[in-house]
């Protein structure tokens, strides 16, 4: 009898890996052949596209919203749509159907005129444009500011130099401080061995794919371990599905303008100014300890971009009363976009933010 279950047991196991394999064939073709899957479909509106930036307002999903406004600030190697892959997998829904009112800075890949874009472009016209656009927009005086990863940074510098002048609170994502401990970027960018001063000088923007291998480098079997696992769950159309955008957000990594790239390169990666207090925007140095806001900084348990003893100086530097670092599990994309994100980090940030936004 036992013997007999235990024959119908592996047949069934060998059915069903046989179907796995047949699904697996079938939906290579179909991978190979499709276009790729649509991101960023929430409904929205360009308030304003100036160069390499983009602002943007999405329909409200409820009758009554909270009063204080968001804005969100992508990192400007990516595309923002990673706050809103999918029906189902984007923030900006989930804020929105929790009652926000959202707003997105995006970026797009910055011209040959824009070679000459420094920080403080960010920093002293940008952020503080769209913030009035926002404003005005809204009826509302101060709003949210929310920062991923290196858009998290030009969030922190905005709000220590103009003192947070339009915002309610602050809130980041995986926002490195102390760069010495971005140890392979650090590495890659050290002045023994890079010359960033020659590669600026001779090009107008950093191309997109010399960011990603620098991203690539941290984790150089990944994407051979990714083709892998996605061949192995082949058969699973929302794994699939959720690879896919992925992949496309990667794929779409944005060029930096040259002088940018440099300035980033020299006085955030060679110099650590940030965390030594020494950087310098506009002619001003720039004190973290200005920062009085109320501030939410959620880190990720194993991010490889900006591991935790890069984020986690955040916490002692600002003056704020009302302030809370949050880790979670997850890496540095997985804690904002995907099932993880899902479960932990939005519910975190929408609980954080509610007794702040009346």
């Amino acid at each position: 009898m036992a013997q007999a279950e235990t024959t119908e047991s592996t047949t069934k196991r060998l059915r069903t890996e046989v179907d796995r394999l047949l699904q697996r064939g079938l939906k290579g073709l179909e991978y190979l052949g499709s276009p790729a899957p649509a991101v960023g479909t929430t409904p929205k509106t360009l308030l304003l596209r100036r160069g390499t930036l983009s602002l943007y307002h999405y329909k409200p999903m409820q009758s009554e919203i909270y009063r204080t406004p968001i804005l969100l600030v992508m990192a400007t190697t990516n595309k923002a749509y990673i706050f809103d892959l999918a029906p189902g997998q984007s923030l900006v829904e989930f804020l929105l159907k929790r009652g926000y009112d959202v707003y997105v800075m995006d970026w797009n890949a910055p011209t040959a005129e824009e070679r000459g874009l420094r920080i403080d472009d960010y920093v002293l016209d940008f952020i503080p444009d769209c913030i009035h656009r926002v404003q005005q927009h809204s009826g509302e005086d101060e709003l949210t500011l929310v920062g991923y990863c290196f858009g998290g940074v030009l969030s922190l510098l905005y709000t220590a130099l103009q003192d947070g002048a339009g915002l309610r609170n602050l809130v980041c994502f995986t926002t490195p401080v102390d760069f010495s401990e971005m140890t392979l970027f650090r590495t890659m960018s050290d002045a023994r061995h890079f010359d960033v001063d020659k590669l600026c000088d001779r090009v107008d923007v950093v191309p997109a794919e010399m960011v990603v291998a620098g991203f690539d480098a941290l984790r150089p079997a990944g994407r051979v371990a990714n083709q892998v696992r996605l061949w192995d769950n082949m058969w699973n159309d929302d794994y699939v599905k959720g690879i896919r955008m992925m992949e496309r957000w990667g794929a779409e990594t944005l060029p930096l303008a040259s002088e940018y790239f440099r300035q980033i390169t020299k006085e955030l990666m060679q110099d650590n100014a940030l965390y030594k207090g020494t950087l310098k925007i506009g002619g001003r140095t720039v004190d973290l300890s200005r920062i009085k806001l109320p501030l939410l900084h959620i880190v990720a348990k194993y991010d490889h971009i900006v591991p935790l003893p890069c984020a986690q100086p955040l916490m002692q530097r600002v003056s704020s009363q009302d302030k809370e670092e949050v880790m979670l599990p997850g890496g540095h994309v997985s804690l904002v976009a995907g099932p993880n994100a899902v479960k932990r980090m939005w519910p975190t940030l929408d609980k954080w933010l509610q007794g702040r936004s009346t």
